[in-house]
């Protein structure tokens, strides 16, 4: 029997803001290349301070290890393209003129020719259903497609890793259908911080249930949602 090879460990990870809020107090994760896990909890339970630890836009205690490498600031450049973080507001993430150009800079930022740029760029793009859109300026739109557009973007640096945070807040009833179809494509590893239990469902087995900066259930979707009433609509 194969055994999945380990993509992230975290032990002990801890995390207090210069406000004091200890958001993380002790967090430890393992995720499987290929694994797809939801992470479920109230807003302020820590998911997101976690998420920013993956790819060292946050640095708290303890171990954190991608596909290897230790989180040491001579590891961030290669943790960062093996790492794609998808924030909840697509327009964080789209700032150039054109679409196109959006989904080129981060491939921009490893030093490769222009031409492996571009054409990282437009297979990415092609991945996600806008090669036809690429010229068009990000503001002209739709929020699904600036979501696709801001994916594109993590997609063309090729990570192992998708970091999604609460990406269905903004799409309507299609764009979100889209979206599920659209990820279940998708080869990488993804974590998937969000409210909405059908997204979920509908990607993952495995749920991390986070409670006031700790994990307190880890197991299958189905049961951490019953066990936390995130099974029960309000």
């Amino acid at each position: 029997m194969s055994v999945s090879r380990e993509l992230v460990r975290i032990r002990g990870l801890r995390h207090r803001y210069e406000d004091g809020t200890e958001a993380l107090r002790g967090v430890d994760f393992s995720l499987a290349a290929g694994e797809t896990v939801a992470f479920l909890g109230s807003n302020g339970s820590g998911k997101t301070t976690f998420l920013l630890h993956l790819n060292g836009l946050l640095r708290g205690e303890g171990e954190v290890v991608v596909a290897g490498l230790p989180m040491l600031d001579r590891n961030l450049t290669s943790i960062r393209r093996k790492v794609g973080l998808l924030f909840q507001d697509p327009d964080e993430q789209l700032f150039l003129p054109t679409v196109l150009d959006d989904v080129a800079f981060a491939p921009r930022q490893f030093g490769w020719s222009e031409e492996k740029v571009q054409e990282r760029a437009r297979t990415a793009l092609q991945q996600v259903g806008l090669e036809s859109g690429w010229n068009r300026p990000p503001y002209h739109l739709s929020a699904g497609e600036k979501q696709r557009a801001a994916l594109a973007g993590i997609l063309a640096m090729e990570p192992d890793l998708l970091a999604l945070d609460e990406p269905t807040t903004h799409l309507d009833p299609r764009a979100r259908r889209q979206l599920i179809r659209l990820l279940r494509e998708l080869p990488q590893a993804k974590i998937l911080v969000t409210h909405d239990l059908a997204f979920a469902q509908a990607l993952a087995t495995r749920a991390v249930f986070f409670e006031e900066g700790r994990i307190l259930h880890d197991g299958p979707l189905l049961e951490v949602a019953r066990l936390t009433g995130w099974d029960r609509p309000e």
